[in-house]
């Protein structure tokens, strides 16, 4: 069986909250991937669960090749929620940085909205990435997810929310994990 490179995939970028600036490693992955894509949301910083859920299955259905996600942070909830809308079943997710839904205490009700997660097993193959000091996920919660999702978990150590202001810009470790997971994707369903 053949296994799945990056140039055979459509690479679908999943920002969160703010959109991935242009230091954050999403933002320079997507440069470097040449079948990268970017979900668009029409604000970064206004969230809204069925516009954003809707926009990640809308570029997910029109993706001409097997689709690869890489989600971040609330970019993971949007693509949980848009599960249902989707017509293509993606071939992986590569999850990071979820954010605990159920927390009241990790942001805006608005972003609370976007939850509870299902705790369902996700029809496709996935890896979760999470940090023991991520402050809008403890490290136990991360992990509660990836075993309900069936998700491989991948434990960051104290690497903060993995974005720009943890100091995760190119992040080399994460893509060596991305390469990884990607290699371990049949090509076909």
């Amino acid at each position: 069986m053949r296994r799945m490179k990056a140039k055979d995939a459509d690479i679908i970028i999943v920002p969160g909250l703010g959109g991935s600036g242009p230091m954050h490693w999403q933002t320079r992955w997507q440069k470097r991937l040449s079948t990268a894509k970017r979900v668009h949301q029409k604000d970064w910083d206004a969230p809204a669960r069925e516009a954003w859920a809707s926009n990640v299955a809308d570029v997910v259905n029109a993706a001409e090749r097997p689709v690869v996600l890489i989600a971040h942070s609330l970019g993971i909830a949007s693509v949980i929620n848009a599960l249902d809308l989707m017509t293509k079943r993606p071939h992986g997710a590569f999850l990071v940085a979820p954010p605990d839904l159920d927390d009241p205490e990790i942001g805006s009700p608005q972003l609370l909205g976007f939850g509870p997660y299902p705790r369902t097993r996700l029809p496709f193959p996935s890896m979760l990435i999470g940090s023991r000091n991520d402050p809008y996920c403890k490290p136990e919660i991360a992990e509660e997810l990836a075993n309900a999702w069936g998700s491989l978990f991948l434990d960051a150590g104290e690497a903060g929310h993995l974005n720009t202001e943890a100091g995760y810009g190119p992040w080399p470790e994460g893509s060596m994990a991305f390469a990884q997971f990607l290699s371990n994707l049949p090509d076909q369903v």
